[in-house]
């Protein structure tokens, strides 16, 4: 999970920056309800304190879950 934390800091840091995105997708629904429930996870609480003020950078922030099936790279 710390991996998981590390790699949606690092993708909202690099959106702010050079994007309008405000939506993220995950495989694990876990992660989806540490996201959601920050407090529930105190074990987590230095990465989830950056997410949370991360998220303030993104009005409309979301964080969806993606069926590893699905979750693919397309060329348009």
């Amino acid at each position: 999970m710390h991996s998981e934390l590390e790699a949606l800091r690092w993708a909202m840091e690099n959106m702010f920056q050079h994007s309008t995105c405000q939506s993220f997708g995950t495989d694990c629904k876990d992660f989806i309800a540490m996201i959601n429930e920050f407090h529930a996870w105190p074990s987590f609480a230095t990465e989830l304190e950056r997410i949370e003020t991360l998220q303030i950078c993104f009005p409309d922030f979301s964080i969806t879950y993606v069926p590893r099936a699905r979750n693919r790279f397309q060329i348009f």
